[in-house]
């Protein structure tokens, strides 16, 4: 692949060395490829994407945040004409994840995160927004009335339409109408960061900083706020948004141009935009791209929209509209039981070649059988060769292999069309195995690794890891591929 070796050439460019290693990150919903970069000390994050308007509006976005103090990952180097620029390495933990492992210790802490979040939105929405060129934002300019009309169709024929939920066409547009026409009398000058949401905030050396924004443009303060705050996985109560609203209205209260009672006018209309906003990108990923993984997240969002609709009135804007989606609520509010009782068991083991690939005795026929024995093999070395797939040495060992990294990143998608497709169709069982010489290194390795990426996935799994040859004989050195 050129991209790789032009990545590659960015990073000598700008360290001075050849880079160690590279391998693949797990891949987005988009079209960008992103690769992670080591030698020695030096670290980076190469991304290649084949669109050059898009990688415009990325770098000069970031460069105009990066001058307003806004914490973003560092351009390193860029290379237009051969789409690929090299960028700060910041980690991988995600504020998401952050959240998660405080709610598992009941540690309400976590809002202390959301506040250094948005101490920082005043740079992000005003400060950058100076002397800002909004012409080249990518793919619109401005968070407009076209764009808001987009958002809504996007909600009725991906999420309406596909989730059988009835309505009156013409009725329902003149709702979407009205709705946009009120939207756009809200002061709409300042930068939008569109995608504003605890995935896209990293946590890096103690602090909070960026990412995922080439999509921002010019709009109203309200929606970046709303996105945040109403985001379904993360489930913040509905004291806890309070509280954090109240802190967001006091950050910017020292600002002239801000009138907090025009913002709290328009702020219930932008929750409800970005919410059916988001109901799209379910139905579109979920229905239509049958990946059950968005549909898990329709439950909270529900609650987040009753709320909204109990606690705003909206009514008037939207008279329509809201009967539309009260009948939705109400819909799934039937159906949601049924689907949390549906469990799907996943069966995941490692096994040895020199003996037999596992039986299944769910009577489905085995699922999937993968030969990890094409992979770099730990079991060649002595230091590794006492150590299992389990172990931190072995772990580190492939999980810097470019050819490991694409393996797994092959069965995931590979699995996850069946795990999608499963769960949709009420199955009860589906096992997998991974096969390596001996059973100890390579196949317990990637077994670990799936097993650890479905349970991240998805919420509606029980998983059973067996690895069958743990602790048993090595194989001669002489005798591994």
């Amino acid at each position: 692949m050129d991209h790789v070796k032009d990545i590659q050439s960015l990073f000598r460019k700008f360290f001075g060395i050849q880079p160690e290693e590279i391998f693949p990150l797990p891949p987005t919903a988009s079209n960008r490829l992103y690769y992670r970069l080591r030698s020695g000390d030096q670290l980076a994050i190469g991304a290649f994407n084949p669109d050059k308007a898009e990688n415009d509006a990325f770098l000069y976005i970031s460069a105009k945040l990066k001058d307003a103090g806004v914490h973003v990952p560092e351009v390193y180097q860029s290379d237009k004409q051969k789409f690929v620029y090299l960028i700060q390495d910041i980690g991988d933990i995600k504020l998401l994840d952050l959240v998660e492992e405080y709610k598992k210790n009941n540690d309400p802490d976590y809002l202390l995160w959301y506040k250094r979040v948005l101490d920082q939105m005043p740079l992000i929405q005003y400060r950058a927004a100076k002397d800002f060129d909004f012409t080249k934002c990518f793919p619109r300019t401005a968070f407009d009335k076209q764009s808001i009309l987009w958002d809504l169709n996007y909600f009725k024929y991906y999420f309406l339409k596909l989730a059988y939920i009835p309505f009156h066409e013409q009725m329902l547009e003149n709702d979407f109408q009205m709705l946009s026409e009120f939207l756009i009398q809200a002061p709409r000058d300042f930068f939008l960061f569109r995608d504003f949401q605890s995935r896209n905030i990293m946590i890096y050396k103690n602090d909070v900083y960026f990412i995922d924004y080439q999509g921002g443009r010019k709009g109203a303060l309200q929606y970046d706020l709303a996105s945040l705050l109403f985001e379904a996985k993360v489930g913040l109560s509905e004291a806890e948004r309070s509280e954090l609203l109240n802190y967001y209205l006091h950050l910017f209260s020292s600002f002239e141009f801000f009138n907090q009672e025009i913002f709290l006018q328009y702020y219930p209309a932008y929750i409800l935009i970005r919410l059916l906003q988001a109901f799209g990108a379910y139905g579109y990923r979920g229905y239509f791209e049958r990946k059950s993984f968005f549909l898990q997240s329709i439950p909270p969002a529900l609650n987040n929209l009753k709320s909204v609709l109990q606690n705003y009135d909206l009514e008037k804007i939207i008279p329509y509209l809201s009967k539309i989606l009260d009948r939705m609520i109400q819909s799934y509010e039937n159906k949601i039981p049924l689907q949390k009782e549906n469990k799907l068991n996943i069966t995941i083991n490692s096994f040895s070649y020199k003996k037999s690939v596992p039986e299944d005795f769910s009577g489905n026929g085995g699922g999937f059988v993968f030969d990890c024995r094409a992979l770099p093999n730990p079991g060649r070395y002595e230091k590794y060769r006492t150590k299992t797939g389990k172990d931190a040495e072995v772990k580190q060992f492939l999980s810097q292999e470019n050819r490991v990294q694409l393996f797994l990143e092959n069965t995931k998608n590979l699995v996850a069309s069946s795990i999608d497709n499963y769960l949709e169709r009420s199955f009860e069982h589906l096992m997998i195995s991974f096969g390596c010489t001996g059973g100890q290194h390579r196949s317990v390795f990637c077994a670990e690794e799936l097993g650890h990426w479905i349970l991240k996935q998805y919420d509606n799994v029980n998983l059973n890891m067996n690895h069958l040859e743990l602790g048993g004989k090595l194989d001669d050195k002489n005798n591994v591929p």
